[in-house]
């Protein structure tokens, strides 16, 4: 029997309405907040990931599904959105509309790495992305845009990590600084965070290691050295994050694992901590733009997986109602299969969800049919007339002819 590859997963039927229900919801506040949609190829040249995530990141290295087509180009399977939408920016002149550009996506990623709980080597992915201000309000309102739809969704058990990683201007002193201190303590990093040390000492912080993380807390911290600018930006983040009601935890160790991000790091985590459990994570890419090939242009976002969502939900107890069937019909022995199929189509036309019986099933089955489906009204068509039946009303006898208008009516 052929599965589907490891690290993929079926959406099924019976999960669809969960998964309407968050992604109406997220729709619903991109669009309340003024983000538009953007949709971005599946693939992208490898040269764009490898230029902008850092030849030293685990998406680089480890993670990118990467193959040559036919005339030999590179091409990769996008592992992250933003990458892809700063493209976009820069390809069609999106700097030349009124800034900031403020855009989301909904998009299938592609990482080649050990599955996790909530995370599949394709997994989904809510992108939202504002490009052309350095404004830390901006900051601010998508870290609230994400609490509000944990809010909507009734998911309340998680924890806002907050940090700022500083800039060109005072980052390079304080990598002098850790790579000291890590060069001292050699001793105390495994192989992972070796690894690191060499490529971007700034993602030592990440390792996976529990051990190697509790060490590295007597490490130097980025908050320590950030230049004045910096201070200023950070604190009016937090300022407006205080004044729209949104806690945090300050978190002098996180950092993202791409190498574009500068100044604010967020993160939201589920209720079991650690990796596995975070919701979404973002952070602000003043470089990014410039980076692939743009004016210096400052810029904003967040990624947050649809799958992890879904478990946190589940956590919270969250549930939601399978579509609704307006009408079922029930044929019995005589009626007119054509004519009954004509009506359901005119009612299916004036915008009724409709269905009926293509199992053979007998009348009692296709009652019982009705039941599963959750028909609101149930009609039993007979030669010449039919019954309407709707619960906490009287059965209403029609002709066959009057059908359609009675049930659109």
């Amino acid at each position: 029997m052929i599965k589907a590859p490891r690290g993929t997963h079926d959406v099924l039927p019976a999960e669809q309405p969960l998964w309407a229900r968050v992604l109406g919801e997220a729709e619903a506040l991109c669009g309340a907040y003024g983000y538009r949609r953007i949709v971005t190829p599946g693939f992208e040249e490898t040269e764009l990931f490898k230029r902008t995530s850092g030849g030293g990141s685990d998406i680089v290295q480890k993670e990118m599904y990467t193959f040559a087509d036919r005339s030999g180009r590179s091409l990769t399977l996008r592992p992250e959105a933003t990458a892809a939408i700063a493209r976009a920016y820069v390809e069609h002149g999106l700097a030349r509309e009124p800034q900031p550009q403020k855009l989301y996506t909904v998009a299938p990623l592609y990482r080649y790495a050990a599955p996790q709980r909530g995370r599949y080597r394709e997994h989904w992915q809510v992108s939202v992305e504002a490009l052309g201000s350095a404004d830390p309000a901006l900051d601010a309102e998508l870290i609230q845009l994400y609490s509000e739809l944990l809010r909507r969704l009734g998911v309340t058990d998680y924890e806002l990590l907050l940090n700022s990683i500083g800039d060109a201007a005072c980052r390079p002193a304080y990598l002098e600084r850790l790579s000291a201190w890590l060069d001292r303590h050699a001793d105390l990093l495994d192989a992972e965070a070796r690894g690191k040390v060499e490529t971007s000492p700034l993602r030592v912080f990440d390792v996976k290691s529990s051990r190697v993380r509790e060490a590295l807390e007597a490490a130097p911290k980025i908050g320590d050295s950030l230049c004045a600018a910096c201070e200023e930006h950070f604190a009016a983040v937090r300022c407006t994050l205080d004044a729209l009601g949104v806690s945090y935890r300050l978190e002098p160790t996180l950092v993202r694992g791409l190498d574009y991000y500068t100044r604010t790091t967020w993160q939201f985590e589920g209720p079991d901590g650690g990796q596995q459990s975070t919701l979404s994570g973002g952070g602000r890419y003043d470089g990014l733009v410039e980076e692939i090939g743009g004016a210096a242009t400052p810029g904003v976002g967040f990624g947050a997986g649809i799958e992890r969502l879904l478990l946190a939900l589940a956590a919270a107890g969250a549930s939601a109602d399978p579509p609704s069937l307006d009408v079922f019909f029930v044929l019995d022995d005589g009626a007119p299969r054509e004519r009954v199929l004509a009506a359901m189509a005119e009612l299916r036309r004036r915008g009724l969800a409709c269905d009926t019986d293509y199992a053979s099933r007998s009348l009692r089955g296709q009652l019982t049919q009705a039941g599963r489906l959750g028909a609101a009204r149930t009609v039993i068509a007979g030669p010449a007339r039919a019954v309407v039946r709707e619960r906490g009303r009287p059965d209403l006898e029609v002709s066959l002819a009057e059908l359609a208008a009675t049930l659109a009516g």
